[in-house]
């Protein structure tokens, strides 16, 4: 996932430190905000004199138009414009260059996205937009897996509350890039503050309920209705090469991809024959859904063997959603 920079967020240096700090540190995007200020396409000007690292360009106003002159005249990499401000549905000209962008607050809807699918990205505002110093809103993790399953070829940007902890989680979500501001200026140092960003031990404040894929959104078939067939259909429809098997609500066992290629190879042609508890993986290792995102990362760094899903219960050991490192396996890319 890559770190956009917000500029105006350094309250301690002129604007010219800052950069030269954040290109100092590799940072992957300066996040520029426009609060309907056409002056900050003056600081635009000046820092593409000063690095090359891709300007991400947010815009609230009610008036885009008076916008896209400038925009052609200083062209940025990423382009965004806040949904809530608009007074009439935004059409932007096809000859502005850039990667482009709609942002919503966490009350909005995903679907308000629907009128400008022709975009590259959504950018979810996690906390109140112009609040530095804001908390993540966890209603925005189910925002994220909305948007991810209605529009899988778009980008997610994340602005608001991205810590150590969130990034660990919007890195294992898939999202592409995740805005800081405050908490990269008040930590000792740019340098501190990338690396709490981008490692794996992080602080832990969020449960893994707070973040989990939902059972209603998981692949799982009742024990009653399991056969190889079945299974095999759950696993298909499922896209993430397992399925949980249920009874009624209590979590029985699992089947992954490998659990059907051992079936296979054992049983042959009688497979298709075999109940399902002669092939299911009875004891998978799973994840209580109160567990911090510190206490995941025990549980999986206390296994030999690599992991690349957790099915998720509560105390009843009923099964209540997954939890997969799909994209953290992919490189986050």
């Amino acid at each position: 996932m890559k770190i956009s920079a917000s500029v105006y967020s350094d309250k301690k240096r002129d604007l010219a430190a800052t950069i030269a700090d954040l290109a100092d540190h590799k940072v992957d995007m300066l996040h520029v905000d426009c609060n309907d200020d056409l002056s900050v396409f003056e600081d635009i000007r000046q820092i593409r004199e000063w690095t090359s690292i891709p300007i991400d360009l947010h815009i609230i106003t009610t008036q885009p138009e008076k916008y896209f002159d400038l925009l052609r005249k200083h062209p940025v990499e990423y382009v965004t414009f806040q949904l809530e401000d608009l007074e009439k549905p935004l059409q932007l000209p096809a000859d502005i260059p850039g990667k482009k962008g709609l942002a919503i607050i966490t009350p909005t809807p995903i679907n308000a996205f629907d009128d400008y699918a022709s975009f590259d990205f959504i950018l979810i505002m996690a906390t109140i937009p112009g609040q530095s110093g804001g908390v993540f809103d966890a209603l925005n993790f189910k925002k994220i897996r909305d948007f991810r399953k209605k529009y899988p070829q778009k980008r997610v940007h994340v602005d608001g509350g991205v810590n150590g902890e969130v990034s660990f989680i919007l890195r294992n979500m898939g999202v592409y890039s995740s805005v800081s501001g405050s908490y990269l200026f008040n930590a000792p140092s740019i340098g501190h503050a990338l690396m709490d960003l981008t490692k794996r031990e992080v602080d832990s404040h969020f449960e893994v309920k707070d973040f989990m894929i939902p059972l209603e959104e998981s692949p799982s078939i009742q024990l009653g209705d399991a056969t190889f067939h079945t299974v095999l259909e759950s696993i298909e429809e499922g896209k993430l090469g397992f399925t949980l098997i249920m009874d009624q609500k209590r979590l029985v066992g699992l089947v992954s991809n490998a659990d059907v290629r051992k079936a296979i190879l054992k049983f042959g042609p009688e497979v298709f024959n075999q109940q399902v508890e002669q092939f299911m993986n009875q004891q998978p290792v799973v994840l209580n859904e109160t567990a911090t995102v510190n206490g995941m990362l025990k549980l999986i760094r206390s296994f030999a063997f690599p992991i690349s899903y957790l099915p998720v219960v509560n105390d009843a050991g009923e099964a209540r959603g997954i939890i997969t490192f799909v994209n953290l396996i992919k490189g986050e890319l």
